[in-house]
């Protein structure tokens, strides 16, 4: 027996495949709503994206997942080791924004980009 699916739940790829596979083997369209809890318009759309594009056609397009340094001051390391690389990933970060000429003031709604091309940095 399936487990019931809640509204806006993110499925992977291979439920997706799972459920067109059920499809494209005979079971009729009603059943798949009801077995997998859902909706015929999301259905139909990864039906059309995995005929044109195949299994990259069933990627989450939603952006949630496409970039890992997403929250970066966000997120709490788990050990010493992560700790140390979001440590050295901020610093990058503030490098490339150095090199680009800029810095960044204040936090949240009060942050402001200021240029520092006009400063000398000596």
């Amino acid at each position: 027996m399936e487990r019931k699916k809640s509204k806006n739940e993110m499925r992977t790829i291979e439920e997706k495949i799972k459920i067109l596979n059920d499809y494209y083997s005979g079971t009729g369209m009603g059943e798949i709503e009801g077995k997998y809890n859902l909706s015929d318009s999301v259905f139909y759309k990864w039906k059309n994206a995995y005929e044109k594009y195949g299994k990259e056609g069933l990627e989450s397009q939603t952006g949630k997942h496409k970039n890992p340094n997403a929250g970066l001051y966000l997120r709490k390391p788990k050990n010493r080791i992560e700790e140390l690389e979001l440590e050295l990933l901020k610093k990058d970060i503030e490098i490339a924004r150095l090199k680009k000429g800029y810095m960044v003031k204040g936090v949240g709604a009060e942050k402001e980009f200021v240029t520092t091309f006009e400063k000398n940095m000596k």
